[in-house]
């Protein structure tokens, strides 16, 4: 590891470079989930050709009619980019094999023993490797431990005959992808990259410069493979802070809410982060993980990011616990009642599930004995392996729909819990409709007194809004 060498020769980075910049270069994505297809459609938009692969033989269908299975791309620029022939989806490898540059965005998920499972990009960088020709980009996005570029995607490609900065270029970028936000995406999300040479940061630098607004250069893919990984954890040990300081306010009778926006006034030495029933998503739950996995092979313990992990983990208990003692305070067991959740994403105003909060807070729930109805505007259905579980072999994933957010079914609920605070629900209406709200992402705030008896996730017990 260390600063990237350049040994390249110039003539087959050259002539890739003036593929990119008069965009005759074919660009080919691996990949075509919330990190991937974003990527596919600037690319195309930038007049590249494009060529997505994926296994599932039904993203590719729905692509290629011109529709959208990701929240954040519109179905309509799927549909230009198609009818433009701009773009393409496939589920055959063979068809990169004209593509000039290949970035691979596939999943990287924690085993059961939280090891880091890189069958996916094992299996994509083998594909690479079977398609690969003189003069190709190969870029990793997917998000993964320090080292994982050299010593996984590297050594397929050398293996079969090519030289690293000379006749095939490597690199590493992460994937900076925020579901549902406004103000950011994949075009104006300053884009960090690392080469193996310095003549693949180049490279790189000059397909992601095409599309993207920001490139940040740096010296090697390990720097770039932990930059992500420093991103996420910082993320995971502040949440974690908050989630503790919750449990602590809880404890002394003090609102956390209250508490954080004070602190927050403050103008330099302080950034508000803000508790909540656990962390979710593919990134904040994963990624310290994968650092910790790396550093227990050189023998040395994470301990801070250890804690923050186990924290974060365990406030699906702490919201169960509350709903329990909510329960009981109006003599109602947990067994036998019945739970309506609100919000079952793993944040607001998208309809994402993966690693969600509310998919532990369910299962606890039903474990304790509970009936559990959900509502999710964006999720419509949720199966039993959403999430991180997995049904015994042979059992095929129940469905479960949510229901209708009615005066009916508020009235009906022992208790309402906000488990995920999306802006198109009229808190106002579940308070003035629910007998009892457990409110674990402060969104009943700002409502005025209903009929609802309110828990807050911590504070001065329960209250009446």
């Amino acid at each position: 590891m260390g600063e990237a060498l350049d040994y390249s020769p110039p003539m087959m980075k050259d002539q890739l470079l003036n593929r990119i910049e008069n965009r005759s270069a074919i660009v080919g994505v691996i990949g075509l989930g919330y990190v991937g297809l974003p990527l596919a459609v600037e690319f195309a938009k930038e007049g590249f050709t494009v060529v997505g692969f994926d296994v599932s033989e039904r993203v590719c269908s729905l692509l290629n009619a011109g529709d959208s299975h990701i929240q954040d791309v519109p179905a309509a620029d799927v549909a230009a980019l198609v009818k433009s022939g701009k773009f393409r989806a496939t589920t055959h490898a063979a068809e990169l094999k004209t593509a000039d540059a290949l970035s691979i965005a596939v999943p990287t998920p924690l085993g059961k023993t939280r090891d880091p499972d890189m069958s996916y990009v094992q299996a994509a960088a083998e594909t690479v490797a079977q398609v690969a020709h003189p003069g190709l980009l190969v870029v990793l996005e997917s998000t993964t431990y320090p080292g994982t570029t050299r010593e996984v995607v590297l050594p397929l490609l050398t293996a079969a005959g090519y030289t690293v900065g000379q006749d095939i270029f490597i690199a590493f970028s992460p994937e900076r992808v925020d579901p549902g936000n406004p103000v950011y995406h994949t075009k104006n999300t300053p884009k960090v990259v690392g080469g193996i040479t310095k003549a693949c940061t180049e490279v790189a630098t000059a397909l992601y410069a095409s599309c993207i607004d920001t490139i940040v250069p740096v010296t090697s893919t390990e720097t770039a493979e932990l930059v992500k990984l420093l991103e996420n954890t910082f993320r995971s040990v502040n949440i974690a802070m908050a989630n503790e300081m919750a449990i602590v306010c809880d404890k002394l009778g003090v609102n956390v809410w209250e508490v954080i926006d004070a602190a927050a006034t403050k103008p330099f030495g302080f950034m508000k982060f803000t508790p909540g029933p656990g962390i979710g998503g593919h990134c904040i739950p994963l990624d310290p993980h994968y650092l910790a996995w790396k550093m227990r092979s050189l023998n040395y313990k994470t301990r801070f990011i250890d804690l923050a992990g186990e924290i974060n983990t365990a406030m699906p208990n702490f919201v169960v616990e509350k709903i329990a003692h909510a329960l009981n305070a109006v003599k109602k067991p947990m067994n036998g009642s019945g739970v309506l959740i609100l919000g079952v994403a793993y944040k607001r105003d998208i309809d994402d599930v993966r690693e969600s909060p509310a998919l532990d807070v369910i299962r606890l729930l039903e474990a304790h004995g509970a009936t559990v109805s959900f509502h999710d505007p964006y999720v419509a259905s949720i199966r039993d392996d959403d999430g991180h579980d997995t049904p015994a072999p042979g059992v095929k994933p129940s469905l479960r729909f949510g229901v209708e957010l009615s005066a009916t079914t508020l009235a009906a609920a022992d208790v309402v819990v906000i488990v995920t605070d999306h802006r198109t629900v009229d808190y106002q209406f579940v308070v003035d409709n629910a007998a009892l709200v457990v409110d674990t992402r402060n969104a009943t705030s700002k409502t005025n007194q209903g009929r609802a008896t309110v828990i807050s996730l911590s504070g001065t017990g329960s209250f009446a809004v």
